[in-house]
């Protein structure tokens, strides 16, 4: 008789959502051939999910637990189904418990990109590098080429401005406990209005929303690269938007001339796509730096929400990459100077080359 009980490893907040769980499992175990004794981590996020992998039958599966209310499984059911209809590749649904958040899902593996971009950025491989940011690059055209985005939520001005609070909000007070002057938030609310503005003007498409290198894997040849995760936040939105969450990421940087060079080559492919890109590169470049620094100061505000509320630290080690972000835009461009003014102090330098 097959062994229908959980690794002990496992730990569940409750008996009843662990005996739920396991009940799921083990009828989708008989169905698909795996044993629930391989049951072991895989991974988890930002979030409130976590990541399981299972064996048998040689191959392995991914096994999602979401728990409600804090998650939702059927917009990464939705998207995933428009993923597959888009010719792209994504984790497949197999089985599924939305109700409880459960999902038995296709494994894509366990090389990340960003393990992969890592390894040839410190052994100096920029050819292959770009060999997987040009697969990147056109899986992204191809999703906003075919994927529908009508049904998708948009990327709205209440949004957005959601997402920049979390800044002042989560980073500014809560990790440097620092509160704005009346004239420091009129400054903040004014760029907010200007980074906006610039989002809002852009065409829209279908919106990943995390388009960056740890959300995509390494994949065999005959499936070919990238498989996409992470992508149940999907909105419709600024179309520069991926494009800058791929180039200036969380965990990887690169030097400007070679994030141009990729930006080229994604803007190159766009127009012969018939994607509404600009016709002019430096007024798209404008565009992806304008929609990458909205991101960056909400990253910097979830960051140190994750620590704060959430009790997961390691996410506040990469502040400084995101303020330098933010720092090298808003000094480029008029009427986000004084953005670049107000984080100084948080960064704890007052010299632009101490930045650098």
């Amino acid at each position: 008789m097959a062994n229908t009980s959980l690794p002990a490893a496992i730990v569940w907040p409750d008996d009843a959502r662990r005996e739920r769980f396991t009940e799921w499992l083990a009828t989708a175990a008989q169905r698909h051939g795996f044993d629930l004794q391989s049951l072991r981590a895989a991974s988890a996020d930002a979030s409130f999910r976590r990541y399981f992998r299972v064996e048998g039958a040689g191959r392995s599966f991914i096994v999602m637990d979401a728990p409600p209310p804090q998650e939702d499984v059927r917009p990464f059911v939705a998207i995933a189904a428009m993923l597959e209809g888009a010719g792209l590749n994504a984790p497949r649904v197999l089985e599924q418990d939305a109700e409880h958040g459960f999902l038995l899902l296709s494994d894509l593996g366990s090389q990340l990109y960003l393990q992969a971009l890592q390894q040839a950025q410190s052994t100096g491989d920029l050819a292959g590098a770009s060999v997987l940011m040009r697969d990147a690059t056109a899986a992204l055209v191809q999703w906003q080429t075919r994927a529908d985005a009508s049904g998708l939520p948009p990327y709205d001005d209440a949004l957005l401005r959601r997402e920049l609070q979390l800044f002042p909000d989560w980073c500014v007070a809560k990790e440097y406990g620092v509160t704005w002057t009346p004239e420091q938030q009129a400054r903040w609310d004014k760029v907010c209005d200007l980074l906006v503005k610039s989002a809002l003007a852009q065409p829209t498409v279908a919106v990943h929303r995390d388009y960056m290198p740890r959300n995509l894997m390494i994949c065999p040849p005959e499936v070919g690269n990238p498989g996409i995760l992470d992508f149940q936040d999907a909105v419709r939105g600024p179309i520069t938007y991926d494009v800058a969450s791929l180039l200036r990421d969380a965990f990887i940087s690169w030097e400007e001339e070679q994030e141009i060079d990729w930006a080229v080559r994604y803007w190159q492919a766009a127009r012969k796509a018939s994607l509404p890109v600009p016709e002019d590169f430096g007024d798209f470049w404008r565009q992806l730096e304008w929609m990458g620094l909205q991101r960056h100061l909400k990253v910097l505000g979830i960051f140190c929400r994750l620590k704060h509320r959430d009790g997961k630290p390691n996410y506040s080690q990469d502040l400084p990459r995101f303020f330098r972000y933010a720092h090298k835009v808003a000094v480029r461009y008029n009427g986000l100077g004084p953005l670049a003014h107000q984080i100084e102090p948080l960064m704890g330098a007052t010299r632009k080359d101490a930045f650098y």
